[in-house]
């Protein structure tokens, strides 16, 4: 009678070499001291990578400042101090994309290469919805220049290493580390009363002198335009750093250069997601009901021409849910970022929507065309319009 050979099959463990030794399937595990090496080979491999990226990248990246006009509060007189950002060269014309929070309402800035090679540029566009500017340098390049690629910001993950280069707090040619802390956030901004959608958010440090410089994934490729727009009750930096989508840039920056500024569609209201505490103001709403609550709305928008109502206030004060957008043009819509995403990423001024709405029980669906979003109130445009970080 033939003998029959026994196989064992163990889990692959990850650092661990397994040494066959005989038929009898004897495994030994390294020791602890090799474990350790074989780890410290691999983050070197990975400093080693991030070396040669961040030299293959910082020319591209160059510092952006303006003057600011100030005022001696002692002997009331005027002088000037200097505001600094990052920027991104975005093709071999010289163009350069930065925030337009770094250039406000200035229509000539200096940029400077890390090389020490200053230029002049004009402020060629603005968006500041989307806190996005372009720069054209004035004049030829004294040398090459090798423009950054933008990525596909829809393809990163949650876990993927980037990295963040920039002038933070005007210590030049800085990078840093860190991680995709989620995508597709819904930056508020109080003072315009809109919000920026699609944000990234990572653990790369990210401060004042940061912005407008490029968030990279480890090919190389601009997947954000990094902002110090900061998330923290004391003010200071709390591991959240917030970068502008490459996709929205990728968007946003060709217009930019051929007429200047981006019109953006605009709805007329002001709205929440549904919670479990908006609901009850809503009669006849199922508990598990998902969509975006409407509160207000603007005369004579296009929500207010398509026939949406929204919420009351009755004799006694009580607040009543108005209409509940449950999906547009048939897409479901959960939250208040899915209706945003979709028409600022999806749609232009004079586009048609359906939007289904949920009202006394019912589901309508009306059509708006969309308008385009007011101009931002004059003083924001001042040159004495608040400086942001």
């Amino acid at each position: 009678m033939k003998r029959k050979k026994m196989f064992s099959i163990f889990p692959i463990v990850a650092l661990a070499t397994l040494i066959f030794l005989s038929s009898s399937a004897t495994f030994q595990y390294p020791a602890q001291g090799q474990i350790q090496q074989q780890k410290l080979v691999m983050l070197k491999t990975q400093d080693h990578s991030l070396n040669i990226l961040f030299k293959r990248v910082e020319n591209s990246v160059i510092q952006v400042t303006r003057k600011l006009p100030t005022l001696n509060l002692q002997n009331q007189q005027r002088g000037n101090a200097t505001a600094l950002g990052s920027g991104i060269l975005y093709d071999t014309n010289g163009h350069i994309i930065t925030n337009n929070h770094v250039v406000g309402a200035a229509k000539i800035v200096d940029v400077t290469f890390i090389d020490g090679n200053r230029y002049t540029a004009n402020v060629v566009g603005t968006d500041i919805y989307n806190d996005l500017a372009v720069l054209k340098i004035i004049g030829n390049l004294t040398k090459p220049v090798t423009p950054l690629q933008l990525g596909n910001s829809s393809a990163l993950e949650v876990g993927d290493q980037v990295i963040a280069i920039g002038n933070p707090f005007g210590l030049d040619d800085t990078m840093t580390t860190g991680i995709v802390s989620q995508k597709g956030r819904l930056l508020p901004d109080t003072t315009l009363g809109f919000s920026i959608p699609d944000v990234i958010q990572t653990d790369a440090l990210i401060d004042p002198g940061n912005s407008g410089g490029p968030l990279l994934n480890m090919q190389g490729q601009v997947i954000g335009i990094n902002t110090a727009a900061i998330i923290s009750d004391s003010g200071g930096f709390s591991g959240i750093g917030l970068a502008i989508s490459s996709n929205t840039a990728k968007r946003i920056v060709p217009i930019l250069i051929d007429k200047g500024n981006y019109t953006h569609p605009y709805l007329g209201l002001t709205g929440a997601t549904l919670t479990s505490d908006s609901a009850g103001s809503v009669s006849g709403l199922e508990p598990n009901f998902q969509g975006i609550l409407v509160d207000s709305i603007v005369k004579g928008g296009a929500v207010d021409k398509a026939g949406l109502h929204g919420s009351t206030t009755d004799q006694f004060g009580k607040k009543h849910g108005g209409d509940i957008i449950s999906a547009v043009d048939s897409l479901q819509t959960k939250r208040m970022e899915d209706l945003i995403f979709y028409v600022e990423g999806h749609k232009s001024v004079g586009d048609k929507i359906v939007l289904s709405v949920f009202r006394n029980g019912q589901t309508l669906n009306l059509q708006a065309v969309l308008q385009q979003r007011p101009s931002p109130p004059p003083y924001l445009k001042s040159p004495s319009a608040p400086i942001l970080p």
